[in-house]
């Protein structure tokens, strides 16, 4: 289970700082901000409470997959520009 963690934190630790970045970007795509709202919606639904096993399962894997997803159908310019304004940054460890 640990290890399950540290996975997803690796995996979508990155892909949220260019979440962040691209919400931030002034070339965005149209299709980000709905597509977040929807993805909000898929972390907090209502079955999430009711299925529990089944609220696991979206919360560790179909949550980051989508993220991930939307994360490779950025724009060119908006993944370079993150690209460029993270080379040299140290990364914190926790």
């Amino acid at each position: 289970m640990k290890r399950i963690f540290a996975l997803w934190r690796m995996v979508a630790g990155q892909d949220l700082r260019l979440l962040w970045f691209a919400i931030r970007h002034e070339q965005r795509p149209g299709w980000l901000l709905p597509g977040l709202a929807g993805l909000a919606l898929l972390a907090v639904e209502p079955l999430n409470f009711a299925v529990p096993v089944f609220g696991a399962v979206d919360e560790f894997v179909l949550v980051p997959l989508v993220l991930h997803g939307m994360m490779k159908m950025l724009p060119g310019q908006v993944v370079e520009s993150f690209a460029r304004s993270y080379v040299g940054r140290p990364r914190r460890r926790s």
